[in-house]
């Protein structure tokens, strides 16, 4: 068994204030923190503001096929695609693609090695919905 350091989701805590989302794309911008495109962010938050339900996702590994999955994900009883919250960029969707390349994006923890308190999007998260944790992992 190895520990490995993750980046830990807990929607319950999610307000959907989207600073992850800005403190990132900031982060990744050159020069850094400077003016950018909120768009290169590797993280996004799905907001369903009518049922309060706001859920960060990380950019996952890029798959050059369109998955073939399309089942239904219900969550508090309501029914959403279940693209809504795949963390891959794939030929059929735009998220997690940088906007002006079409390169596809990856949650890179902001670099390594990885800043003092975690990546960015856990530093700024006010409400712990994010947090930096130790998992064990096989071999």
């Amino acid at each position: 068994m190895k520990t490995i350091k993750m980046i830990k989701i807990d929607a319950d805590k999610c307000t959907g204030c989207q600073s992850c989302e800005l403190v990132c794309s900031a982060f990744h911008a050159e020069p850094k923190y400077s003016i950018n495109n909120p768009r290169t962010s590797r993280i996004r938050v799905f907001r369903d503001v009518e049922n309060h339900l706001f859920f960060p996702r990380f950019a996952g590994p890029y798959t050059d096929v369109e998955c073939l999955g399309r089942n239904p994900l219900v969550i508090n009883g309501k029914e959403y695609p279940e693209c809504t919250l795949c963390p891959a960029s794939c030929p059929t969707r735009e998220l997690f693609k940088e906007p002006d390349t079409g390169i596809a994006l990856k949650c890179d923890m902001c670099g390594e090695p990885t800043p003092e308190g975690g990546p960015m999007c856990v530093q700024w998260c006010e409400k712990d919905a994010l947090t930096y944790v130790e998992r064990e992992v096989s071999d």
